[in-house]
């Protein structure tokens, strides 16, 4: 599942018909025939409703934390389960499937078991409880438990604890492989590098030579580089501090070994750790920051797709601002509740970047360069903080409210107390962060100072009506 999001019901998945490194073939089915052939080849359509939900429930959940934890493809396999028994679930290939288990599955197949504040389905141990038993789910022990009239969430609290929850109505999705596609390296930003910045820092707590990220915002600059390459000396990969399909399999490996996804008694995944570094879920009556970060990345985007309405920037998620976002769900095949979700945030991000790289050279003004899409804040170092450094520099000269900055590239304090200083000066959220807002309104002044009018004599300036 991409970098770590939310999960979801896959469409499909493959199973290897026998242990993972036998020479067996692969098979590829729908998800929920697949679950049918697994509670038919498990479980008795005799059994009392109760205890077939609550095994089926279990089966379901396993089979998705295999999937999500990417158990076997991050370890190179090109399956995400195998039918061995012995560590994963019985599939047969071809058999006949129960009536009563096919109808509970097709009611249920997109609910999962999750525990605490955990995200990620549980790894949903269960054995049948006569000839093998183990810390999870007893598949006999449940007909007992119905018999004496429990339902199946209070059978599977019985055996997983009484912290589970259950996910009901999860979206239904293609499986996409995690690794974006491309290496990732100094300067590269986006959601996937986030996704490795979060997972080595938890990783760092099990190998402390694996210096921390103060912050993980997304933008691949000097404390990830040094990361990554501690990582790939440690696990004894080139130490290139490149991120390429090796690298982001081992990370994730390493990351589920150290929070024991695969175990019973996980530490599992925060809705922090997934987080998009825009913030949380936003939704119409909402003001702030954040809101003017999505206004300004949406009216961006509405310029150059007609199916996106124009907005206005002011920080207030009003009945406009609500009706962009349902257009620009439904462009691309979002659930449109006008709410900006995780799905969304990534959504709209990925577009604007896209946007962006698609532009041919010069289409903005030759004196600026466009917001990259990774917020600048304390920590952050790079080409991005030296251009914005630089700026801030030309802008004192007129301004000398804005302290002057070494331009070094690295953010440290004194930039930070510039940036404040010229957000609170034209009348900005005084975050000290350097986002979509922030960035263009320094890139236009200083443009406007170096060229003294407001034209750049190009097709879009990049210059945003924000009220």
């Amino acid at each position: 599942m991409n970098n770590q999001r939310l999960p979801f019901i896959p469409e499909s998945i493959t199973v290897h018909l026998g242990p993972p490194d036998s020479n067996a073939p692969n098979v590829t089915v729908p998800f929920s025939d697949y679950i049918k052939n697994v509670a038919s080849s498990e479980i008795y359509p005799t059994w009392p409703e109760a205890a077939l939900r609550a095994n089926i429930l279990a089966q379901i959940t396993f089979a998705l934390n295999r999937i999500y934890t990417e158990y076997y493809r991050s370890r190179g396999y090109s399956f995400d389960i195998t039918n061995s028994t012995a560590i994963d679930q019985s599939y047969v290939d071809g058999r006949d499937i129960f009536e009563n288990i096919s109808r509970i599955v097709d009611e249920i197949f997109d609910s999962y078991i999750t525990r605490g504040q955990g995200v990620e389905p549980i790894f949903a141990l269960y054995c049948n409880g006569t000839t093998t038993t183990c810390e999870g789910l007893s598949q006999w022990g449940s007909v007992d438990l119905a018999e004496e009239g429990l339902g199946a969430f209070d059978i599977l609290a019985n055996y997983y604890g009484p912290n589970i929850n259950l996910v009901t109505d999860a979206p239904v999705q293609n499986i996409r492989d995690s690794y974006p596609g491309f290496p990732l390296s100094f300067g590269s930003s986006g959601e996937p590098v986030r996704t490795i910045q979060v997972k080595l820092n938890r990783i760092s707590k099990n190998y402390p030579a694996i210096p921390k990220i103060p912050f993980p915002d997304g933008s691949f600059q000097a404390e990830t580089d040094r990361a990554v390459r501690t990582f790939q000396e440690i696990f004894n990969l080139t130490p290139d501090g490149v991120v390429g399909r090796a690298t982001w399999n081992a990370i994730n490996r390493i990351y589920s070994g150290v929070k024991n996804l695969s175990d019973i008694n996980s530490e599992g995944i925060l809705p922090e750790d997934i987080t998009s570094f825009f913030g949380d879920t936003l939704e119409e009556g909402e003001e702030g920051v954040a809101v003017r970060e999505l206004q300004y990345l949406l009216l961006f985007i509405s310029a150059f797709n007609n199916q996106i309405p124009p907005l206005t920037v002011d920080g207030i998620f009003g009945a406009s601002t609500r009706e962009a976002v349902i257009a620009f769900q439904r462009f691309y095949g979002l659930p449109q509740t006008g709410q900006v979700d995780f799905s969304t945030w990534e959504q709209i991000y990925d577009s604007y970047v896209g946007i962006l790289d698609s532009l041919p050279e010069g289409y903005f003004s030759p004196v600026t360069e466009a917001y990259g899409g990774t917020p600048l804040r304390l920590g952050s170092e790079g080409e991005e903080v030296s251009r914005i450094q630089d700026y801030l520099n030309f802008i004192s000269n007129t301004y000398t409210e804005i302290p002057k900055v070494t331009v070094d590239g690295v953010f440290g304090p004194a930039t930070q107390t510039a940036v404040l200083a010229y957000q609170n000066l034209f009348g900005l959220e005084p975050t000290s962060i350097v986002a979509a807002i922030t960035y263009n309104s320094i890139a236009d002044t200083y443009r406007v100072l170096r060229e003294g009018n407001q034209s750049s004599g190009t097709q879009y300036s990049g210059n945003l009506p924000i009220e």
